[in-house]
């Protein structure tokens, strides 16, 4: 199999790793893109637009960059490691490409298509309440009446919807950083690389020295025993799948760090990168030659209409360093403003 992700998207990735010739000649319209953002940003700061303070602290999970870097499992972490410290998390998101305009409450039962694929993996690993919208604040105040017990929210992602007053804001990298550092278009920065936070996570495969920025954090995501998805009793370590016929597949913002960390088990799978949010609603393994698929959970939870008995499930657990979460806490009780 293949990477199936667009063209454009292929090239653009590539070009924002470098100052080529392509990202100089658009840094034109990033230079628009960067007035636009600063005076948004600066307008919320001022006062001049006010922030909404949705009734309970707000920790974002977010990113500065384009793309997947590992935050919808620090997003499931962090609320296990709330829940650990006494408090009583709930989670919302925008539900990315989905079919709402309301607040809506997201189970375990819910369909990935009508509420996201990111907010119903976290609903079904952490249990909490779960609410998505395009207007998050709209979504933390539907969550906290149906929720009064709740007593702090993680925003999955919302970095930028600065209508939302937060208490913690933690950004998170993967192993590209900040790629070229131009804004969009010509880079992949929704923000400058010196964008004000709480702390830095930095998910990376790869052995990396970590940035000399002030409250960096190393973020590592580990994989579990795989289980069948038409079994979900069945469970298997990775190791076990090494003298199969192995195709590992990911719809997912940074595909390649799924199959690291498969080829980090010692496997050597064929590959099939999907664009990020790929819906799956037709099986596209009935052709493939395999032993076995091996999937992440985000595709997992699109997999309704059809089944496929080769299909097994990767588990990532992201690892939170025990002095972010104390950070995150002492913020979180302090009621700091970010």
């Amino acid at each position: 199999m293949s990477d199936l992700k667009p063209p454009l998207e292929n090239f653009l990735v590539r070009e924002w790793r470098k100052r080529g010739p392509v990202a100089w000649a658009l840094t034109p319209f990033a230079c628009i893109f960067g007035a636009i953002s600063a005076t948004r940003r600066a307008f919320y700061e001022l006062g001049w637009l006010k922030r909404v303070d949705v009734g309970a602290p707000v920790v974002v999970v977010g990113n500065v960059t384009v793309g997947g870097t590992g935050k919808t499992p620090t997003v499931i972490a962090l609320v296990e490691a709330l829940r650990a410290a006494g408090f009583q998390p709930g989670v919302v998101s925008r539900g990315y490409s989905a079919k709402i305009k309301h607040p809506t409450s997201v189970t375990p039962t819910s369909i990935a298509s009508e509420v996201g694929d990111e907010p119903l993996l976290i609903a079904r690993c952490t249990h909490a309440p779960v609410f998505v919208c395009p207007d998050r604040v709209g979504a933390a105040q539907a969550l906290l009446n149906a929720h009064p017990n709740v007593d702090v929210l993680v925003s999955d992602d919302g970095l930028q919807h600065y209508r939302m007053k937060r208490a913690v804001e933690l950004v998170v990298f993967d192993d590209r950083l900040g790629g070229n550092r131009f804004l969009l278009p010509a880079g992949p920065l929704r923000e400058p690389m010196s964008r004000r936070r709480d702390a830095t996570l930095i998910n990376s495969p790869y052995e990396r020295t970590l940035p000399l920025w002030p409250d960096t954090f190393a973020l590592e995501l580990e994989s579990g025993d795989a289980w069948l998805l038409d079994d979900p009793h069945q469970r298997r370590p990775l190791v076990q799948f090494a003298n199969e016929k192995v195709v590992a597949a990911a719809g997912i913002g940074s595909p390649e760090s799924f199959f690291a960390m498969l080829r980090a088990a010692d496997l050597s799978p064929s590959t099939c990168a999907f664009p990020d949010h790929y819906s799956y609603r037709e099986n596209p393994f009935e052709s493939v030659q395999a032993d076995v698929i091996l999937v992440t959970e985000k595709d997992a939870v699109k997999f309704e209409a059809w089944r496929d008995a080769r299909i097994w499930v990767v588990p990532v657990q992201a690892m939170l360093r025990p002095r972010l979460i104390a950070l995150v806490v002492e913020k979180l009780r302090g009621r700091t403003p970010a």
